[in-house]
C-alpha cells in the first residue's frame, strides 16, 4: 500500500500558520514537495567533508545561505586549511553570495557561544559576505536551526540543502569510531577531554531545496530589529555590527524533481510579543507533525535524541503505546548530562525522570532506553535528533523531544515519505498493509548496525520490530554484564548500555522542578494553547 501523504504529513491547514509563504509557493498549497532525493549523513565528519566539497565548488554569483546555533571560526571541516571561517570567507571573496544568520547567543560564562558567533560573523563580513547576529527570540530562547543552502544559477543539478542537528562548531567532527573531535568543547568529566559525539544531518536535492531557502528568506527578510534589548543594541553599535539585512538576489526556480522522496519541512517558532511577520502566533508544526504521525504508529517507534525529558512531549508517545499493544519504542539518548554543574544536572534529571515515567507507565517492557559508548568504554554524547515510525515515516532535524524545542526555540525538521518499497522481510511491519519504505528502514538499520557493531548485510534480524527490540536488549545486557564483572576478557561487540533512570530525592524535586520547567524547558505557546495543554 502506497502511503497517502495526507495520512502521514500535515496539511497546510494543520500546520496552523496561515502567514507563512512556505506552503503557498506550492501548487494547490500542498504542505510538502515531491520528487526529492534525501540522503542521511551520519556523523559530523561525513557531513563536513561533503559540505566542504560543495562550498569549494561554488562560483561567482552562486549563493550560500546558512543558519546556526553555534559557529566556531577555527573548526576544521576536513583537515588543515579547512577552517569554517576560512572556507566561508574564501567563497565570499570569489564572488559567492554568502549570507548567514547566527544566533546572537547568551554569555560565554554561561557555557554559550556569543564570542565565537560574533567572531565568525565579523570574519564573513570582512570578506564581503553578510552574517547577522539574530536575537529575535523569546527571553531565554535561542535560534536552534542548523541548515545550509547552496544554489547555483545555471547549474540547478548542483543545488543542495543540508538540514539537521550538526552545528559548524567544536566537538561535532566525529565519525563512527567515536574517538571525538580534536577540537573539543568542555563537557562533563565523564565524557573525557575529547568527548565522543553522535550526530545526524541530511542532504536534500530536488524541489525541497527551494523550501529550505524560503525558510531562510522568511527570517532574513523579517523587518523586526535583530534585538529589542537596548543593551544588545548599544553593544552592536559600539562593536560596529551589521544589524540590517541587505536584499537577497531573487530566488531561483526550484530544482527539477530527481528522486522518490516526499519532503515536509516542519518548524518551531515561539509566540512572541510583536512576533514574526511570517509566524505572528508562532508555529508548532514539529509538535503537530509528531502528534499526527504517532496516532498512526503500530509496530516500532525508533528515537535518537539529545534530551527526551518533557512529560508533555512524552505523552503522545505514551498514548500511542497504550492504544496499540503491539507497539514498541526504542530510544537512544545520552547516558549522562553534558555538564557537571550542581545547578544544571538536577533539572536535567528531573526532566528525564518525568518523561521516562510517562513512557514506562503506558508501555512497560515495550519501552527500552539506551545510551552508547565507544570501544574504549567512554560514553558517547548523543546529539542526533531523529524519529522513525514503522519504517514508513522518518524525521531528522534540530528539534529535541522537549517542550523547549516544540514551543520555545526556532527549529527545523525534515520529514520524509519514500515512494520506493523496501524488499526485505517483513514487507509490511504494520497490520494495515502499509509497506516498509527504503529511506526510513535503511536509516534505522544504518544506526542499528553502528550501535550493534554489525556490518552492512548483517541485519536480517533487525528488520522485524520485535527481533530488533530483542537484539538491542541482548547486546546491552551482555555489555552491561561485562562491565559489572570488571571488564575481564574480550569486550563483547556492541556499544549499547542500558539507560539507568536517574534517582532524584524529594528535596531535589522540590527545588529543581521549577527551575526545569521555567528555564531548562520553557513554554513558548500562546496562552490559549497553554490552557488547553495542546500544541
Amino acid at each position: 500500500m502506497t502511503p497517502n501523504p495526507e495520512d502521514w504529513l500535515l496539511t497546510s491547514r494543520e500546520r496552523g500558520n496561515p502567514s507563512t509563504s512556505l506552503d503557498d509557493r506550492h501548487a494547490d498549497k500542498v504542505a510538502w514537495s515531491t520528487g526529492n532525493e534525501v540522503r542521511p549523513l551520519v556523523h559530523g565528519a561525513v557531513y563536513f567533508a561533503e559540505l566542504l566539497a560543495g562550498v569549494n565548488e561554488l562560483r561567482t554569483g552562486d549563493s550560500l545561505l546558512f543558519t546556526d546555533w553555534r559557529g566556531d571560526p577555527d573548526e576544521l571541516l576536513s583537515g588543515a586549511g579547512s577552517e569554517v571561517a576560512d572556507v566561508l570567507c574564501a567563497a565570499a571573496r570569489r564572488g559567492v553570495v554568502v549570507k548567514g544568520l547566527m544566533w546572537q547567543s547568551h554569555l560565554d560564562r554561561l557555557q554559550f557561544s556569543s564570542r565565537e558567533n560574533r567572531h565568525l560573523s565579523e570574519d564573513i563580513e570582512a570578506a564581503g559576505g553578510e552574517c547577522l547576529l539574530d536575537k529575535r527570540v523569546r527571553p531565554g530562547g535561542s535560534h536552534h536551526q542548523k541548515f545550509v543552502v547552496l544554489r547555483h544559477p545555471g547549474r540547478p543539478e548542483l543545488d543542495v540543502a543540508y538540514v539537521g542537528g550538526i552545528d559548524l562548531s567544536h566537538s561535532r567532527h566525529d565519525d563512527a569510531v567515536h574517538a571525538g573531535d580534536p577540537q573539543a568543547q568542555p563537557m562533563a568529566a565523564v565524557y573525557g577531554g575529547r568527548p565522543p559525539w553522535h550526530d545526524l544531518q541530511v542532504a536534500i536535492r530536488g524541489p525541497a531545496v527551494g523550501d529550505v531557502e524560503t525558510i531562510f528568506r522568511e527570517r532574513w527578510e523579517d523587518p523586526a530589529p535583530l534585538s529589542r534589548n537596548p543593551i544588545n543594541r548599544l553593544r552592536a553599535l559600539l562593536q560596529h555590527q551589521d544589524t540590517r539585512a541587505d536584499p537577497l538576489p531573487p530566488q531561483l526556480p526550484d530544482p527539477a524533481p530527481r528522486g522518490p522522496h516526499t519532503v515536509q519541512l516542519l518548524r518551531t517558532y515561539p509566540k512572541r510579543r510583536r512576533g514574526y511577520v511570517f509566524a505572528p502566533d508562532g508555529e508548532r508544526s514539529i509538535a503537530r507533525g509528531y502528534l499526527k504521525v504517532l496516532r498512526r504508529a503500530r509496530s516500532l517507534i525508533y528515537i535518537e535524541d539529545q534530551y527526551l525529558w518533557s512529560p508533555q512531549v512524552a505523552r503522545p508517545f505514551a498514548e500511542a503505546l497504550a492504544a496499540n499493544p503491539g507497539l514498541h519504542l526504542i530510544a537512544v539518548i545520552p547516558r549522562f548530562p553534558d555538564q557537571d554543574g550542581r545547578l544544571s544536572q538536577p533539572p536535567n534529571m528531573v526532566g528525564h525522570r518525568l518523561a521516562l515515567e510517562t513512557l514506562y507507565r503506558s508501555g512497560g517492557d515495550r519501552v527500552a532506553v539506551y545510551g552508547i559508548e565507544n570501544h574504549e568504554g567512554t560514553p558517547v554524547y548523543v546529539h542526533a535528533k531523529t524519529c522513525i515510525v514503522d519504517d514508513v515515516w522518518a524525521s531528522v532535524g534540530s528539534d529535541n523531544f522537549n517542550r523547549r524545542s516544540w514551543t520555545h526555540d526556532s527549529e527545523l525538521n525534515c520529514a520524509v515519505l519514500d515512494e520506493e518499497l523496501d524488499q526485505r522481510d517483513p514487507l509490511t511491519p504494520r497490520e494495515d498493509g502499509h509497506r516498509a519504505r527504503v529511506y526510513a528502514r535503511e536509516l534505522r538499520l544504518a544506526l542499528a548496525r553502528e550501535h550493534l557493531d554489525r556490518a552492512v548485510g548483517e541485519d536480517t534480524d533487525l528488520c522485524e520490530p520485535r527481533t530488533v527490540f530483542m537484539a538491542f536488549a541482548r547486546s546491552a545486557a551482555t555489555l552491561d554484564a561485562w562491565h559489572a564483572a570488571g571488564r575481564h576478557g574480550q569486550r563483547p561487540p556492541g556499544r549499547l548500555r542500558t539507560y539507568q533512570t536517574p534517582k532524584v530525592s524529594q528535596w531535589t524535586r522540590i527545588w529543581a522542578t521549577p527551575l526545569y520547567r521555567g528555564f531548562f524547558d520553557p513554554d513558548g505557546r500562546p496562552a490559549a494553547l497553554r490552557r488547553a495543554n495542546t500544541f
